[in-house]
């Protein structure tokens, strides 16, 4: 872990972010010459070295820029179903890549935060014990008793974060473009915005006690209550809530019923934010969650929400319900409606629908009940579709409020994965589409 602070200095971010866009852009214009001297397999193949080597390229100086940089290589890690799996494989190493500020720096932005710090707390950690792309965690305690956590931002990171936003765009437009001729403006508009809200640690809190209120009779949810007197725009303090980490939780330590259980509620976690409540939790990360030996799941970090539109919740129940229906005929048309289609309104093949339906019918089958990771080859099926399908879908229009719906459901897939979920998810999932 880097104890570095995050660089302030808009020259040098600058600097690195324009070099490496001008990096990748000239990576990708040389394979652009060379691509006509090749043949249809070796273009392919070349291809995938290329976005992968970018990828590598991005990581490296995201990781070392924090900020904005590294939250929007975060976020785009989790895009499964939006960037080649070989490049959201590589960024994932950004979630490993968070930062640690020394205590110093971060008392001082409390301090200069609270008001009353004081009079409110009577104790703070020095040690942070979790650290993100744009803050870190320390636990204390306050003069009334309470245990809490308190979630400090990084100095100056707001000025980071709006510094790096042009450069940013420009260098991810370049590696999207590699892959698709899609319109990035509206994927950036949402990658931003998410972004924005999350440097405000007010609009956080008033997520956490929405989300609460929603989940007021959800009893295997729960989530911390906010410390309203001891936060600010750059401070979060929330009640301290312990469970088992998602380390333990995955681990060999506990019985499988009881991971299954906890699978069950992240399952329903995500549908219920969909279909239900329109307001989703919409950072899967696994360590945004805690576990209790009563199969309840801790929920932290409501950074991320997304707050699905009706067309969009609609639209995804009519396709999974024909699915579930066995009505695939129908598919391509729905995803018409939805906003998912070929350059011209061009619905897509039945070629290119017709294995993703197949690896979730499976999923989703009456009986038996399917464990999650029961297929050990299905992420390289899914790996090997993406690269099949990758001239076919590279004229493929969708609506932006899917980027960070997408996100989460293939960031769950892989937490029930490693819990090695078992249930049938048919009926869950029946159970909410059918209430739209």
């Amino acid at each position: 872990m880097s104890r570095d602070r995050p660089s302030t200095s808009a020259f040098r971010r600058f600097v690195k972010l324009g070099g490496l866009a001008g990096r990748v852009g000239a990576s990708l214009l040389s394979e652009q010459v060379l691509e006509l001297a090749r043949s249809e397999d070796s273009k392919e193949e070349r291809k995938t070295e290329t976005l992968v080597r970018n990828a590598i390229r991005v990581v490296e100086t995201l990781g070392e820029l924090k900020g904005a940089a590294m939250k929007v290589g975060q976020m785009l890690s989790l895009q499964v179903g939006l960037l080649p799996p070989e490049v959201a494989a590589v960024l994932r190493a950004l979630q490993k890549n968070a930062p640690r500020v020394p205590f110093e720096v971060m008392q001082y932005e409390i301090k200069g935060q609270i008001e009353d710090y004081d009079r409110l707390f009577a104790h703070l950690e020095p040690q942070a014990f979790a650290a993100a792309s744009i803050g870190q965690v320390h636990r204390a305690e306050l003069r009334d008793g309470r245990r809490v956590a308190v979630k400090i931002q990084y100095p100056a990171i707001d000025y980071i974060i709006r510094a790096d936003m042009k450069n940013l765009r420009v260098m991810l437009q370049a590696l999207f473009s590699l892959f698709s001729t899609a319109d990035f403006d509206p994927i950036w508009k949402e990658v931003r915005d998410r972004l924005l809200e999350e440097i405000d640690y007010r609009q956080e809190a008033e997520n956490l006690k929405r989300m609460a209120e929603l989940h007021v009779d959800v009893p295997e949810i729960v989530i911390p209550k906010v410390v309203e007197e001891a936060s600010a725009h750059g401070v979060l303090t929330m009640e301290y809530l312990e469970g088992i980490s998602p380390e333990r939780a995955c681990s060999d330590e506990f019985p499988q019923k009881l991971k299954n259980q906890w699978g069950r509620v992240l399952f329903e976690l995500q549908f219920r934010g969909i279909f239900e409540h329109r307001l989703l939790h919409a950072d899967p990360n696994l360590a945004n969650f805690a576990f209790l030996d009563d199969g309840r799941v801790i929920v932290y970090d409501f950074g991320c929400v997304k707050r699905p539109p009706d067309k969009l919740v609609r639209g995804y129940a009519a396709i999974i319900r024909a699915a579930l229906d066995g009505r695939r005929d129908e598919i391509p048309e729905l995803l018409v409606d939805l906003g998912v289609f070929k350059e011209g309104g061009v619905p897509l093949p039945a070629e290119v629908v017709d294995p993703y339906l197949d690896i979730f019918s499976e999923i989703l089958r009456p009986e038996p009940p399917y464990m999650f990771g029961e297929d050990e080859e299905l992420y390289q099926k899914l790996i090997d579709l993406g690269m099949d399908n990758l001239s076919a879908a590279r004229d493929l229009q969708f609506p932006e409020d899917i980027v960070f719906i997408d996100r989460c459901l293939a960031g769950h897939f892989g937490n029930m994965t490693k819990l090695g979920a078992t249930g049938v998810w048919r009926g869950l999932v029946a159970k909410y589409v059918e209430a739209v």
